[in-house]
C-alpha cells in the first residue's frame, strides 16, 4: 500500500499540472527535495500566470518517528507510544489562489498514514477532502463542487457524504472569527474501517474527480469583470484563509512538528492578503451575504 499510495499521488500532481499548465500557460516551478531523517517529496508552484495568482501542487513521501509533540499534533485520538512512534505517511496536497475575486480559491488534500508496521489494527489509516473558499457567492459552483464529490462518495461503501461535508464544516472553522473558512466540501481522517483496497480506491477516486469538481467553476469565473473594491474584499478573505492555516490547521503544526520543508508546507498561504482594523461588510451586499453563509453552513444538495 505504501508504494501504491505514492504511485498515485504522484500520478495526480502530473494530471493536476498538466491542467493547470493548459489552463494558464505559464511552467510551474519544481523542486525536488529530502529529508534529512528520512523521504521527501516534489513541489510544484505556479505564480505569474493570467489565472492564478499563486498555485501549488506538493507530494510528499516521508518516513521516520515522531516526537511526542507531532503526534499530539495528528488529532484524530491516536494515541501513539513506544515503537509505534515510527512512522510513513505519503499524500498530494493542492491550493490553488486565483487572481480574479469572483474565482474562487480551493484547497484539497488526500493521505495516507501508517505508523509501526502498520499491521496491528488502528496502526494505518487514510484522510484528506477537497474544499471550496470563494469570495463571492455562486450558487452553481457551490451546487457542482458538492455534487461531484457526493457522487465520489456514493460509489463507495466506506463513503458518507454527509457525514464528511458536516465534518468539512466544523473542521475548516475560525474560532476566533465565528465563522467557516469557506463553503465546505468534504473532510475525513481515520478511514480505516473496511480493507485497504476498498479505502484506497476511494481516495484514489476522490483525488481523480478533484478536475471534475474545480475546472468548470474555474472556466466560468475567470475572466468576469470585477472591481478595485471587490479585489480588496478577496484580499481580507485571503487575511481569514492566513488566519485559520496558521492557527488551527493540524497539517501544518504536523508539517511544522516533524521537520517538514517549510516552503512546502507554507505554499498554502496566498501571495497577498489584507487585515483591516475592525473590518465589516455592508448590510445587504453581497459581501455580507457572504460571510452570514459563513456562519451558518447550509446543505447544498
Amino acid at each position: 500500500m505504501r508504494q501504491r499510495m505514492s504511485d498515485m499521488v504522484y500520478e495526480v500532481q502530473d494530471l493536476i499540472c498538466q491542467s493547470l499548465l493548459a489552463l494558464d500557460g505559464v511552467e510551474y516551478r519544481e523542486d525536488t527535495w529530502t529529508r534529512e531523517e528520512g523521504g521527501g517529496g516534489r513541489s510544484r508552484v505556479f505564480s505569474g500566470g493570467k489565472v492564478f495568482e499563486k498555485a501549488g501542487v506538493n507530494v510528499s513521501v516521508v518516513h521516520g518517528t515522531l516526537s511526542p509533540q507531532a503526534a499530539q499534533s495528528m488529532g484524530g485520538g491516536h494515541e501513539l507510544q513506544g515503537e509505534d512512534l515510527d512512522f510513513f505517511a505519503t499524500g498530494v496536497s493542492l491550493v490553488l489562489h486565483p487572481k480574479n475575486p469572483m474565482a474562487p480559491t480551493v484547497h484539497a488534500n488526500y493521505r495516507y498514514f501508517e505508523r509501526g508496521e502498520g499491521k496491528k489494527p488502528g496502526s494505518w489509516w487514510f484522510g484528506g477532502g477537497a474544499d471550496l473558499t470563494p469570495s463571492y457567492l455562486f450558487e452553481e459552483d457551490a451546487i457542482h463542487f458538492h455534487q461531484v464529490h457526493k457522487d465520489v462518495c456514493d460509489r463507495h461503501e466506506v463513503a458518507d457524504y454527509a457525514a464528511f461535508k458536516q465534518w468539512c464544516d466544523d473542521y475548516f472553522f475560525i474560532k476566533h472569527r465565528g465563522e467557516r473558512r469557506g463553503l465546505g466540501g468534504l473532510f475525513f481522517d481515520d478511514i480505516n474501517g473496511a480493507s485497504k483496497d476498498d479505502c484506497f480506491a476511494f481516495v484514489k477516486d476522490c483525488a481523480h474527480s478533484f478536475l471534475e469538481s474545480y475546472l468548470p467553476i474555474i472556466e466560468r469565473r475567470k475572466d468576469l469583470p470585477f472591481t478595485s473594491e471587490q479585489k480588496e474584499w478577496q484580499q481580507v478573505r485571503r487575511g481569514r484563509y492566513v488566519e485559520f492555516n496558521l492557527v488551527y490547521d493540524r497539517g501544518t503544526t504536523f508539517g511544522l512538528t516533524t521537520n517538514g520543508r517549510i516552503e512546502s508546507i507554507l505554499m498554502s498561504l496566498p501571495l497577498t492578503a489584507r487585515w483591516e482594523y475592525c473590518h465589516s461588510p455592508e448590510p445587504g451586499s453581497d459581501e455580507f451575504a457572504l460571510v452570514e453563509l459563513l456562519k451558518a453552513p447550509k446543505n447544498w444538495l
